[in-house]
C-alpha cells in the first residue's frame, strides 16, 4: 500500500501512517508533469488544494482512492474517478466546529462593528464612540442556513445559543430532520426575503455557480449580513461589490474566492463593510489535526477493507459496487 500526499498535512496524519506501516511520501510540487510522475504507482492520494485532473489521474494505474483534506472536492476530476471506479473520500467529520465558529466570528464582528470600534479606540477617539455606525444584537434575528450537513447543523446549534430564529434551505434534507434540530425549513426565495443573515454551506457545481448575484441582491433586506465559507463562485463577486458599495446590504464575510489567491487589487479589498479571510475557516490547530488523521484513516480503512471505514465519507460509494 503506497500513498502520495500532495501538500503538507499535520504530523498526526504521518504518525498514523507510521503506526500502521504505510509507505507514503509528501510532495509540494503541484505542477502537472511532476504529479503525473510522482503519483504514477500509488494506491491512494491525499490532496489538499492542488488540482487532480484527468491527465494526472490517468497516469496512476494502481489508484484506488483519492482522499480530500477537507469536504470540498471540486479540485478533483470526479467524473474520471467514477468512470474508473476509484473512491473519492472527504473528511466529513473533522471541520464542522471550526467552520461554524468562523461563521459566528464573522457575524459578531460585523454586527457589533468590532473592527471600527477597535480603530476608533486606537486612534485616540474614545469620546467619539457616539459617531460609530449602529450596531446590533443577534437575539431574535433570522438566519438562513443554506446547506444542512455537519457544518450547517453545527452552526445552527451555535445560533440557538444566541436565541436566533434559524431557517434552513436544503432540498436533500427532510423537513422532519430540520425541525428535529430546532430549525425551520424554508424554500430559498422565501428565505432570501426574510433573512437578516445568510450563511452558505453548499458545494460549487453547475447549480450553485452564481447562486447569489444581482437578482438576489434586489431581494435581500438592507440589513443583511452575507457569509460564505463554502466555495468561491457561489456568490458573484462583482455583484457583491456593487451591493456592498451601494449599501444595499449591511455587510459580508468572505473566506473563499472565485480565484484563489485573489488578485492583488481585488475590488472587494477597498470596502470597509466586509471581512475577508484567506480560506482558513477550517484551519484551526484542532481541525488540522482531525482532518489529517481522518483523511489518512479514510485511505487506510478503504485500502485494507476495514470495518472501521466511515462509509458516509466516501461520496461515490454507490458507484464502486
Amino acid at each position: 500500500m503506497k500513498v502520495g500526499i500532495v501538500g503538507d498535512i499535520h504530523p498526526s496524519g504521518y504518525e498514523f501512517f507510521d503506526k500502521n506501516n504505510i509507505e507514503y511520501f509528501v510532495t509540494n510540487n503541484i505542477e502537472e508533469n511532476n504529479l503525473s510522475k510522482e503519483l504514477s504507482d500509488v494506491d491512494g492520494i491525499i490532496i489538499r488544494t492542488a488540482e487532480l485532473n484527468k491527465n494526472i489521474l490517468s497516469k496512476s494505474q494502481n489508484l484506488k482512492i483519492v482522499a480530500r483534506h477537507g469536504v470540498g472536492y471540486d479540485n478533483v476530476d470526479t467524473e474520471y474517478l467514477n468512470k474508473n471506479k476509484i473512491a473519492m473520500a472527504i473528511t466529513g467529520k473533522a471541520n464542522a466546529v471550526s467552520v461554524a465558529e468562523h461563521v459566528m466570528t464573522m457575524m459578531l464582528n460585523l454586527t457589533k462593528n468590532i473592527s471600527k470600534s477597535d480603530k476608533l479606540t486606537r486612534d485616540n477617539k474614545f469620546k467619539e464612540k457616539a459617531n460609530l455606525p449602529n450596531f446590533f444584537e443577534l437575539y431574535s434575528k433570522k438566519i438562513l442556513i443554506m446547506g444542512f450537513g455537519r457544518i450547517g447543523k453545527a452552526l445552527a446549534k451555535r445560533c440557538l445559543g444566541f436565541d436566533m430564529e434559524i431557517f434552513v434551505h436544503d432540498p436533500f434534507i427532510s423537513d422532519n430532520e430540520i425541525i428535529s434540530n430546532n430549525c425551520i425549513p424554508i424554500n430559498k426565495d422565501e428565505g432570501f426575503k426574510i433573512a437578516d443573515y445568510i450563511s452558505i454551506h453548499l458545494p460549487l457545481n453547475n447549480k450553485t455557480k452564481n447562486l447569489i448575484s444581482s437578482n438576489e441582491f434586489k431581494i435581500f433586506k438592507s440589513n443583511l449580513i452575507l457569509i460564505n465559507t463554502a466555495r468561491g463562485g457561489i456568490i458573484n463577486e462583482d455583484d457583491l461589490f456593487d451591493a456592498l458599495n451601494d449599501n444595499r446590504i449591511f455587510g459580508a464575510g468572505i473566506d473563499v474566492f472565485e480565484q484563489e489567491p485573489p488578485i492583488n487589487d481585488h475590488k472587494l479589498f477597498s470596502l470597509e463593510n466586509i471581512i475577508l479571510t484567506p480560506h482558513n475557516a477550517a484551519l484551526t490547530l484542532e481541525c488540522r489535526k482531525r482532518m489529517a488523521i481522518e483523511c489518512c484513516e479514510n485511505v487506510f480503512n478503504f485500502l485494507s477493507k476495514s470495518k472501521n471505514l466511515i462509509e458516509s465519507n466516501i461520496i461515490n460509494l454507490d458507484i464502486l459496487s
